[in-house]
């Protein structure tokens, strides 16, 4: 027995009184769906099931600093591909989940690094051919087989895609083999050669700012070598598909981001090349690149690698672009988000105004969540998050659609985060805190995201590498010693068990999603909050309906409490817990939250006088 029974009779408790999981969604009008409607999976393609041994390599031969492939190191490739997810997609379905966002496809170098610290491209982000799949994960052929299956389930799938640099290839004259630090627009113009005591350059070139990026104000960008003087390395003089990629001219050639002020878009990240996205033509080719996966493939939908650091302009083009060329291909509701990585709601709000974007992923959701619910502090945080729901453009409904997450590759998974929160907690409590983050994002506005394994515990030993564990039996030690959440398993050995607690606890509330529109489009209003661990509340209802109350204690201790209702809602129902069925009176309604617990709580038509 690999799952400990108390977190399973747990997680069966959640199960309980669903009358059931509703049946997956129709393949008939999985199209029509709203964002905020998707429950979205997201995952890795090398660590998530090996459909395909003959792959493992991507058809090249040699040490794993040729090939990428090895399986016992977390920094390379393990084997994973795109045909082993179709192999899962009843696992994936069966966890509720409506929608797939793979981590990048595209063919990538496969090694990269300085001598010694050399990593692979298993994650998909050193892209060099934009217009193929990476062998190491199948064939195109394997992504329309992928694409075809979860549509004939009524699954959407979603391509992470990335427009803001490509793999490392150009190298700098001034320093080679080591960093090179940003060198900025007022120091080094682009009208000066190395600086502003240099020889003229580019004569006539007005600049990259939005009054400067006509087509033929960039034909006069003819030198690179304005900051440092860019070269391609040898060997790698074609390395980049498309061709025109392969010419340093496409590039800001201005060293390494220092991640603060005009580095942030200007410069390389860890000497990944920095693309001049305002160009007319750079942007022109995206469009052309991103749009043909639109139409080979039916797609619905791209999440946008670092569009943080992308100038605004090219978003305002590029989306309606593609949302331009899916409607072309039949697909109506074409859904885009940006990884915008700041955790200040009013930022991702004002970004959404400022770049076009439709959708940015939720990372202040993810912050405050984690704040509440590993109990670090109360759930103003929260309170704050929703109250700027207004800011973004579009209003609340722009909110409902965001992708809300509590972890991901990049900052590492929600259970490690909790547990490091809380050193001396027990399992119990641990397997009791993940739950109600899962509670938290599922039930309240956005459009939840869930990190392959989360569902199976996994918990990882910090970001990065370190959270992309596999699903199939791993060989990596670093994976294997990890203790997961709410079962006794490990990673050693294959991580698709559908019993497992977690998992169960998950479905059960992916079906209550399903079965409660207002909690996936309804609109929401906090009831409690406060600035030390206790009651977060919230009530979500559908125009003219009655509203849907959710009620979850951060605390290891019972609370009861008044809290504030419509007046109309008189007489209640269960979803889940144990509501009582009548309000205290009108606009009054008493509730009784178990510790690190949660109630679900839905208004039926109002009932007469109290």
């Amino acid at each position: 027995m690999t799952t400990s029974p108390r977190f399973v009779a747990l997680a069966l408790a959640v199960l309980a009184g669903l009358g059931g999981i509703p049946a997956a969604a129709a393949q008939a009008g999985y199209q029509a769906r709203a964002p905020q409607e998707e429950v979205i999976y997201f995952i890795l393609p090398d660590r998530f099931e090996n459909g395909d041994r003959g792959n493992d390599r991507g058809g090249l031969r040699g040490s794993r600093l040729r090939t990428g492939y090895d399986p016992a190191h977390k920094g390379f490739f393990h084997g994973g591909d795109l045909r082993g997810v179709t192999a899962r997609l009843d696992y994936i379905q069966g966890l509720g989940v409506t929608a797939i966002w793979l981590g990048p496809i595209f063919r990538n170098k496969p090694v990269q690094g300085a001598p010694g610290q050399e990593t692979a491209g298993y994650h998909g982000y050193w892209i060099t051919d934009f217009t193929d799949v990476d062998p190491h994960f199948g064939s195109k052929a394997d992504l329309k087989a992928l694409v075809d299956a979860a549509h004939a389930r009524g699954m959407k799938v979603y391509l992470d895609i990335v427009t803001n640099h490509t793999a490392d290839v150009i190298a700098y004259r001034e320093c080679p083999q080591v960093d090179c630090p940003y060198r900025g627009l007022a120091d080094y113009p682009y009208t000066r050669l190395g600086g502003v005591d240099g020889q003229p350059v580019n004569d006539g070139f007005a600049g990259d700012g939005p009054t400067g990026q006509a087509a033929a104000n960039f034909a006069r960008l003819t030198r690179p070598d304005y900051a440092y003087t860019p070269f391609v390395r040898s060997g790698e003089e074609k390395a980049k598909t498309p061709d025109w990629l392969n010419d340093p001219r496409w590039y800001h050639n201005r060293g390494d981001t220092n991640w603060t002020g005009e580095s942030a878009t200007y410069g390389d990240f860890a000497g990944l090349d920095d693309l001049f996205t305002e160009n007319p033509d750079v942007l022109q080719g995206f469009i052309d690149i991103y749009g043909g996966w639109i139409d080979q493939f039916g797609i619905d939908g791209f999440r946008i690698d670092t569009a943080k650091h992308v100038n605004p302009e090219f978003w305002r083009a590029f989306v309606p672009a593609m949302q331009e060329r899916a409607r072309r291909r039949g697909i109506p509701d074409f859904f885009i988000f940006g990884e915008y990585y700041d955790l200040d709601p009013a930022s991702l709000a004002a970004a959404t105004r400022v770049t076009g974007l439709p959708a940015v992923l939720d990372f202040a959701f993810q912050s405050a969540a984690l704040t509440t619910v590993a109990g670090l502090g109360g759930s103003q945080g929260l309170a704050r998050l929703y109250s700027l729901d207004v800011l973004y453009d579009g209003g609340a409904a722009t909110a409902l659609t965001l992708p809300t997450f509590l972890g991901n590759h990049d900052m590492g998974r929600f259970a490690y985060q909790v547990r490091k929160t809380n050193p001396g907690a027990s399992e119990e409590e641990l397997f009791r805190r993940v739950l109600l983050g899962h509670a938290l994002m599922m039930f309240a506005r956005g459009t939840p995201v869930i990190y392959y394994g989360d569902e199976q515990g996994f918990s990882g030993d910090g970001g990065d590498q370190d959270a992309r564990e596999d699903m199939f039996a791993s060989q990596v030690a670093s994976y294997n010693d990890n203790r997961l959440v709410g079962s006794l398993a490990t990673t050693a050995q294959s991580s698709f068990r559908t019993d497992s607690a977690l998992y169960l606890a998950i479905t059960a509330m992916t079906a209550i999603r399903a079965s409660e529109p207002a909690l996936r489009s309804g609109d929401m209003t906090v009831r409690a909050f406060g600035d030390q661990p206790g009651l977060f509340a919230f009530s979500r209802r559908l125009p003219g309906g009655p509203e849907t109350l959710v009620v979850l204690n951060s605390t290891t201790r019972v609370i009861k409490a008044r809290l504030p209702v419509e007046p109309g809602s008189d007489h209640w129902r269960s979803i889940h817990g144990d509501c009582v069925t009548r309000s205290t009176a009108p606009g009054s309604y008493a509730v009784e939250v178990k510790p690190l617990e949660y109630l679900i709580c839905a208004a039926t038509a109002a009932g007469g006088p109290h």
